[in-house]
C-alpha cells in the first residue's frame, strides 16, 4: 500500500525546519525505569519551541509555502499547541496568522498565541464552529489553512522527532507516543518503520477519548464524540490521512485511566524534574498501567523504549493531582 507520507518527506522536512526548532534532548531516569519495569528514553518535546512537538509540523508547512502564499498569511483552528506553533512559525516567516480557538481554551495557551503576534478569533467549543469560523477568515483574507494534524506536511514535520530520537538512541526496541488527531503517531510510524522495520510502535490514549483504539480495532474510522479526559490535547478525532498510516503500521493502541495519567504526570515532575502537560504523560501512563508485555524476545526489563513527551504547556490552575474526575 502506498502511504501519503514517506521517509523522504520526513527527511526533507527535517532539513527545512532545522533552523527553526530545537533538537530536543533525550533524558533517562532510573526511578521511572523502575516504575515502568523497562528502560525508558524520553524525547523531550516539552522543551521544544512553543512548548510542544507541534512546532515541527507548523514550521514545515509554513516554510514549505511559496512567498506568494506566505504574503497572504496563514489560518488555523486549534485549542492550543498547534495554535501557538503556527503563530510562532508565521511570525518567523514574516507572515500574518489568524487563529480560531474555542472559547474554553486554556488561558496559558491563549496568551502564548497572542504573544507570538497572531490574531485570535473565539468560537463555540466544537469542531463545526471551529471550521466555520476558519472558513470565514479564509474567504475574507485569502490566507492558507494549515490543518492542525490532517495534512501531509504536518505529518512529515511531526515525524522529525522520531528521526532525531533514532539518531540519538539507535537501538530502541519500541517507541510509545500519545494519539489524538494522529499527526504525531502517523509521523512516528513513517519514520520508525522505515528506519527500523522491526521496531514496535505503541500508541496510548485516554479511555474517555478512545476513538483511535476503536478505529484501529474495527478497521474503520470512528469519530471522537463527547470525549472526557484531562488530556485536552487528545480530544480530536483521527485525521483521514493519519488513519490510513495508523491502520497500516501501528502495532498496538493502549487505553489508560484518568488517575493513571495524573500519576504519570506527577512522577515525571517529581522524578525527572520535567514539566509536562497531561497529554504528554499518557505514554508513561500506558507503560504503568498496561498488563500487556512489550512484544519481542527480550524480557520487559531489558527493553529499550523511547517515550515522546509531546508537550509542556500545562495550565497548573486546572490541575489537582490525585483527582479522579476527568475534565470535560
Amino acid at each position: 500500500m502506498t502511504l501519503p507520507v514517506d521517509l523522504q518527506d520526513v527527511e526533507e522536512a527535517h532539513a527545512r525546519i532545522r533552523p527553526h526548532i530545537h533538537r530536543t534532548p533525550v533524558i533517562t531516569c532510573r526511578q521511572l525505569d523502575l516504575q515502568a519495569g523497562t528502560r525508558l528514553f524520553f524525547k523531550c518535546e516539552n522543551l521544544q519551541k512553543a512548548g510542544a512537538f507541534k512546532s515541527r509540523g507548523a514550521c514545515n508547512a509554513v516554510f514549505a509555502a511559496s512567498d506568494a502564499v506566505a504574503q497572504r498569511g496563514f489560518v488555523t483552528h486549534s485549542s492550543g499547541n498547534h495554535a501557538a506553533a503556527l503563530a510562532r512559525a508565521a511570525d518567523r516567516r514574516g507572515s500574518a496568522a489568524q487563529i480560531v480557538m474555542p472559547s474554553n481554551s486554556s488561558e496559558v495557551k491563549i496568551a502564548a498565541v497572542q504573544g507570538y503576534g497572531a490574531a485570535v478569533t473565539f468560537c463555540e467549543p466544537n469542531l463545526a464552529a471551529r471550521e466555520a469560523a476558519a472558513e470565514k477568515i479564509l474567504e475574507t483574507t485569502g490566507g492558507t489553512l494549515i490543518h492542525p494534524y490532517d495534512a501531509e506536511l504536518i505529518v512529515a514535520g511531526q515525524g522529525t522527532a522520531t528521526l532525531e530520537l533514532l539518531e540519538q538512541v539507535p537501538d530502541l526496541d519500541a517507541i510509545v507516543v500519545p494519539v489524538g488527531g494522529g499527526g504525531l503517531l502517523a509521523g512516528t510510524l513513517v519514520a520508525a518503520k522505515a528506519l527500523k522495520p522491526e521496531i514496535q510502535v505503541i500508541a496510548v490514549e485516554p479511555r474517555g477519548a478512545d476513538d483511535a483504539y476503536r478505529s484501529w480495532k474495527s478497521g474503520t474510522w470512528v469519530p471522537s464524540v463527547a470525549p472526557q479526559t484531562i488530556a485536552d490535547g487528545l480530544l480530536t478525532s483521527l485525521g483521514s490521512i493519519n488513519f490510513k498510516i495508523i491502520r497500516e503500521l501501528v502495532d498496538v493502541i493502549w487505553r489508560v485511566e484518568e488517575a493513571t495519567i495524573l500519576r504519570a504526570m506527577q512522577l515525571i515532575l517529581e522524578r525527572a524534574k520535567l514539566v509536562v502537560e497531561p497529554s504528554a504523560a499518557v505514554p508513561l501512563a500506558g507503560l504503568l498501567e498496561s498488563p500487556e508485555l512489550l512484544e519481542g524476545e527480550l524480557t520487559r526489563e531489558h527493553k529499550r523504549v523511547g517515550v515522546v513527551l509531546s508537550g509542556g504547556n500545562v495550565d497548573l490552575q486546572r490541575l489537582r493531582f490525585g483527582a479522579s474526575t476527568p475534565a470535560s
